[in-house]
């Protein structure tokens, strides 16, 4: 085996929790050889800073921004259009993409007839970005592979001879992933999900052994943003205060989110399926504004709290298995 380790970043929530934000970090602090997008397209979206610049990607992984080779993985779905237009953008903001970007041989393509079909769409409340029929069709067998669209072939990497046959290396990978484990095809709130897998599973679907995995990090945010169909946020004037404090739109879409408390029962949940070992709560820094210390616990029942602190301690005893825990107020890492 040719593969040193693989860590892999995993939503515990709905999506948007700052997955963007940790993957930039864990390149700065890791000599990785490969980020690798493990599942959805382009209706995701990771906003970071660097170097100053304000950098928006939604299918293209990011290490590109770190001279890091990167990779849409198998498990992805890929707008050929949508995927040069990022090119352009990334190139246009000063980074390096040459050499750089590529496509898993076995990624499927969305397809006009896709996108067509998903602007129906008006009971998930997905992005309208294809990525439903897109899949849809990669399991009835008759989806269209990136290898056989030729304006892609310049990308396209076949991810088995990369990783496993490249002589005199040793690959060590960041799994980069999309939406969350709440919107994940099997353990989301179905129908409520997206259409691909958002678990440490779907990482290992990209041609990885188990074995090779050494972190899996776990991103939340102390309180839980949800953006689709589905009525999600409580009516309270507080989640309105935290939704624009928050800045919480989405990256992509610009759609408003809806907010509540952190759900600690589902994320507890999302910890142990995943086999999390290190979680990063984001966006401290808003709950500190707000000065309201709430979640649900594992009963569903609203608790509260007196300060940041007792919080914290609750979580850490409800949290056992878990060897570090990050609180993060750093809108640019950890």
């Amino acid at each position: 085996m040719s593969i040193a380790y693989a860590d892999v970043i995993v939503d515990l929530q709905q999506g948007d929790s700052g997955k963007g934000k940790i993957a930039n970090a864990l390149c700065k602090m890791n000599d990785y050889t490969h980020v690798i997008r493990y599942n959805g397209g382009n209706n995701a979206g990771h906003t970071i800073y660097h170097n100053g610049k304000k950098i928006v990607t939604h299918a293209i992984p990011i290490g590109v921004v770190h001279g890091i080779k990167s990779i849409i993985g198998s498990g992805c779905v890929v707008n050929a259009e949508h995927f040069f237009n990022e090119l352009r953008e990334l190139q246009n903001a000063g980074v390096q993409t040459a050499g750089l970007v590529f496509i898993a041989a076995n990624a499927h393509v969305i397809t006009d007839e896709h996108l067509a079909e998903d602007r129906q769409d008006n009971v998930i409340g997905t992005t309208k970005r294809g990525n439903g029929p897109a899949y849809r069709d990669k399991y009835a067998r008759k989806g269209i592979r990136a290898m056989d669209v030729p304006q892609l072939q310049p990308f396209i990497i076949d991810l088995y001879e990369e990783l496993h046959r490249s002589p005199n290396r040793m690959a060590r990978i960041l799994f980069e992933g999309a939406q969350g484990f709440g919107l994940d095809i099997d353990w989301g709130n179905y129908p409520y999900v997206t259409s691909s897998h958002c678990t440490v599973g779907g990482a290992i679907l990209n041609g990885v052994p188990p074995q090779a995995i050494r972190d899996v990090w776990g991103v939340a945010k102390i309180y839980e943003t949800y953006v689709g169909a589905k009525s999600f946020e409580p009516p309270d004037a507080i989640f309105k205060k935290i939704r624009e404090l928050g800045n919480e739109y989405g990256a992509t879409t610009g759609r408003p989110r809806q907010c509540n408390w952190l759900d600690l029962g589902t994320l507890k949940k999302a910890v142990d399926i995943n086999g999390v070992n290190k979680v990063v709560f984001n966006k401290m820094d808003i709950m500190s504004q707000i000065g309201e210390w709430r979640l649900y616990d594992d009963q569903g029942q609203t608790r509260s709290y007196d300060s940041e602190d007792a919080m914290k301690r609750y979580i850490y005893e409800e949290l056992p298995n878990v060897k570090q825990i990050v609180w993060s107020d750093n809108p640019n890492g950890f």
